[in-house]
């Protein structure tokens, strides 16, 4: 790659973002912890052991000149937590963690659940480890750390699993909602014991919320089963002290989008989209936050370098025009065995196309 050279670091880009100002170029955040990883040569299971993946990831970003924002924790929260099972990757392809046993399968499971003592459940213990390791030595293109938490409705499909939830939705909305309950709780007591414990400062909330798209529940369901979850959710961390909140609006969620913008998700959030939502959309539903996205990962993962690199151009050409400014990202996970030759043609389309106007 031929790169102009930087006027400032990754940081100072996302610090002058979250500051409501535009920086010199569009930033890039990899949404890549995974891709990262095996970049390193390192398994995909190192990335819930090992401390040194750390150290991984950030040799991966400065390689490509992208953020480094750790993500701690895993997307599937709310099952090890309320005491059902996990189970990590540890095969060649598996890449994330799965639930291989639910807290709740039956209705009386759910009426019987209550919240877990939060500072002993699940990933916590070793989320405030890992924050802890990550501020001791922040680099220079480090702006924050994300702690995975999840949207209420995902977090529901961890806990009694996604099937049973869809059901539950239409033959007994009383247990679904209890569930939703369950899952909602869980998200703000782990919010709170982070921000009693470390503070707020450059820690930004994740909220993942795939499993509410359109492609598996209507407009309708949103507005009553995930909407006024997620919006208690984001309302009570922002009420603790944290700025902002990075919100990823996976999948297909153009008809959930009205309900979305109702949502807070601080001053200014960052709202990640998938391909499925065009830029310029999110921009109109979210004129005072950032708009993260979202180059589409099968072109990623099976296109052609030129593809990537067009691709890359048309979203950024888009993204600059957002009023609450823009980050260029792949629209989910980064596939974990990209090629490289692909992963550069992201870097190289910012540094053709990404440099704002003097």
């Amino acid at each position: 790659m031929s790169l102009r050279p930087d006027r400032i670091t990754e940081k100072e880009r996302m610090r002058a973002l979250l500051n409501h100002q535009k920086p010199d170029r569009v930033p890039i955040w990899s949404f890549g912890t995974l891709f990262a990883i095996i970049n390193s040569g390192y398994k995909v299971g190192n990335l819930y052991r090992d401390p040194a993946a750390l150290t991984a990831m950030r040799q991966f970003m400065r390689q490509y000149n992208w953020i480094s924002t750790p993500m701690v924790g895993y997307s599937i929260v709310g099952a090890k937590e309320y005491g059902g099972e996990i189970k990590f990757p540890t095969s060649e392809y598996a890449q994330a963690p799965m639930v291989s046993r639910y807290p709740v399968e039956t209705e009386e499971d759910a009426w019987r659940l209550t919240l877990p003592d939060i500072k002993m459940a699940g990933m916590v213990p070793k989320a405030l480890t890992a924050i802890r390791q990550i501020r001791e030595n922040p680099p220079d293109n480090e702006p924050f750390a994300i702690v995975i938490l999840s949207g209420a409705f995902t977090a529901a499909g961890n806990i009694c699993s996604v099937e049973r939830l869809c059901r539950w939705l239409v033959r007994k909305p009383t247990v679904a909602h209890r569930v939703l309950r369950l899952a909602t709780d869980l998200m703000v007591e782990i919010g709170r014991f982070i921000a009693d414990s470390l503070g707020t400062d450059d820690i930004v909330p994740f909220i993942g919320e795939p499993t509410s798209s359109n492609q598996l529940i209507s407009a309708k369901h949103f507005a009553e089963f995930a909407f006024p979850y997620n919006k208690e959710i984001n309302e009570k961390l922002l009420a603790m002290g944290y700025r902002h909140i990075f919100c990823h609006v996976c999948g297909d969620q153009n008809l959930n989008l009205p309900y979305w913008a109702q949502i807070p998700m601080g001053s200014p959030g960052l709202v990640s989209i998938g391909h499925e939502v065009d830029i310029e959309t999110a921009a109109q539903y979210f004129p005072n936050d950032i708009i993260v996205g979202n180059i589409e990962t099968g072109t990623i993962q099976m296109g052609t370098p030129a593809q990537v690199y067009e691709l890359s151009r048309r979203c950024i050409e888009k993204g600059k025009k957002c009023p609450g400014g823009f980050i260029l990202a792949p629209g989910c996970e980064l596939p974990p065995r990209a090629p490289k030759e692909n992963i550069g043609m992201i870097t190289q389309a910012v540094n053709d196309f990404g440099w704002y106007d003097a």
